[in-house]
């Protein structure tokens, strides 16, 4: 919620004093609301409420996999066409992703284990959605300029689940410099290219691109708290940056 938040005071804050705080044009809400509900409210509430259940690194991981929900509604939705190196591609990076996933690992006969993943794969579905829509129906304003109005519809949705899950706040002293620097600068910047990210690539391209994130947390999360580094990272990280390299070359 402090993310959320946050990333609308800065991003008010950012187009007032460069004098491009405006009101969503009329072609801007279908984008507008796609990414405030769908990706800023739904996907996060989705994954927050997941972590509870499921290991925080898997988490991580499958919040962040769209690539099985973007390349085929791109193909479906957008008539997008997709080259077989890219789907090649796509193989690969679903491959990394079971690599760093470890399902073997799961209990699935535990009902909790169940509904986190399930949450978790239907997180991914909103934020390719909002993807979608904001191809299929692009802004007359830059998505930078929309920005501070994509986060309060986001805050709309995840105010009810804070107040109701943390109704003493989530977040005590020791983690304010934590969501300063997250909901200040990394969820305004972060959000804004990944926008822009799933708007301007093609589908396959973005959706394995997307993959570096989780990739990219686990071998930082290795090196940085000292955790083994076992096959599994070593030959899903393989496999997600081979993916990057043959989707960006099809």
């Amino acid at each position: 919620m402090s993310r959320t938040l946050l990333g609308a005071l800065v991003a008010f804050l950012l187009l007032a004093a460069t004098r491009r705080l405006r009101w969503p044009a009329r072609q801007d809400w279908p984008a507008v609301l796609a990414v405030g509900f769908l990706q800023l409210g739904g996907f996060f509430a989705l994954s927050h409420m997941a972590v509870a259940l499921v290991p925080a690194g898997r988490t991580a991981v499958l919040a962040n996999v769209t690539i099985y929900w973007l390349v085929p509604m791109s193909v479906l939705l957008l008539g997008e066409a997709v080259s077989a190196q890219r789907w090649v591609a796509a193989g690969l990076g679903l491959a990394g992703v079971a690599a760093l996933a470890g399902p073997w690992a799961v209990d699935w006969s535990d009902p909790d284990m169940l509904l986190g993943h399930g949450m978790l794969v239907l997180a991914a579905l909103l934020w390719s959605c909002a993807i979608i829509a904001t191809r299929r129906f692009p802004p007359r304003q830059t998505m930078l300029e929309n920005l501070p109005w994509c986060f309060l519809l986001g805050g709309m949705v995840l105010l009810p689940m804070a107040l109701l899950r943390e109704p003493q706040g989530g977040i005590g002293p020791g983690a304010y410099w934590h969501a300063a620097l997250i909901g200040g600068i990394v969820a305004p910047l972060g959000t804004w290219a990944v926008i822009e990210a799933g708007r301007r690539l093609p589908g396959a391209v973005a959706a394995v691109g997307f993959l570096l994130a989780p990739a990219i947390g686990v071998v930082i999360s290795t090196l940085w708290l000292g955790e083994p580094v076992g096959w599994d990272v070593i030959i899903g990280g393989g496999l997600i940056a081979a993916s990057v390299i043959v989707a960006t070359r099809g």
